[in-house]
């Protein structure tokens, strides 16, 4: 597995080196940039910064974890955005997830397994906790019976690309499957967003069967 370079977004101090200080030590792992806001990671992430994954506070000063996430994503469209918080509001995880997030990580969780998460996120999987992934399959189950006409909307190859999406395929893994380029599965990935009418990974969820 390639090592992640990992960004990290998150205003407390005493969090922000702790996990820093841990997820450093593993070998895996390149924490590449950290900051506690928004704006300020946003204004360091330049050219030369390689990330590919950024765990990200909700609460945050000025600009808030979801406020930040499309503004990430437009920055970096490949970047695997993970939630880390502490807040019990599983409303604001959701909308998180539905803007994009791909993982929900409790602040209470311990170390090793942050670390276990962000190298499955890496793998082409997905960590959330069980109270989240109740309510995300709630919300998404009654809309398996859409009409055909999403389908027909997206060409074969769309489609396909679609469904990796959805497997949890990162864009790289994407391109080796279908012996593509990378800047095609984005271009594709915009087509489909779209044609759709949607923004997000879970989005797109809600409209394949």
């Amino acid at each position: 597995m390639n090592q992640i370079q990992l960004g990290i977004i998150e205003d407390e101090p005493l969090v922000l080196e702790t996990l820093e200080t841990f997820l450093s030590k593993q070998v895996d792992i390149n924490v590449a940039l950290t900051s506690s806001s928004v704006e300020g990671f946003l204004k360091n992430l330049d050219d030369r910064t390689h990330i590919d994954m950024v765990l990200l506070d909700i609460g945050l000063p000025g600009l808030s974890g979801l406020e930040g996430i499309p503004l990430l994503q437009k920055k970096r469209s490949e970047l695997d955005i993970v939630i880390l918080t502490s807040s019990d509001d599983s409303e604001k995880v959701f909308q998180a997830l539905c803007a994009g997030a791909v993982s929900y990580i409790s602040k209470r969780t311990d170390l090793p397994t942050i670390k276990e998460a962000l190298v499955t996120v890496h793998r082409g999987g997905s960590y959330m906790s069980p109270t989240i992934a109740r309510q995300v399959i709630q919300h998404f189950v009654p809309n398996r019976n859409r009409p055909k006409e999403v389908l027909e909307a997206l060409t074969p190859r769309q489609e396909q690309i679609a469904r990796s999406l959805i497997e949890g395929l990162s864009y790289k893994m994407i391109a080796d499957r279908y012996d593509i380029s990378m800047e095609t599965v984005r271009d594709h990935i915009k087509k489909i967003y779209k044609k759709l009418q949607i923004n997000s990974k879970m989005e797109l969820i809600s409209k394949l069967p």
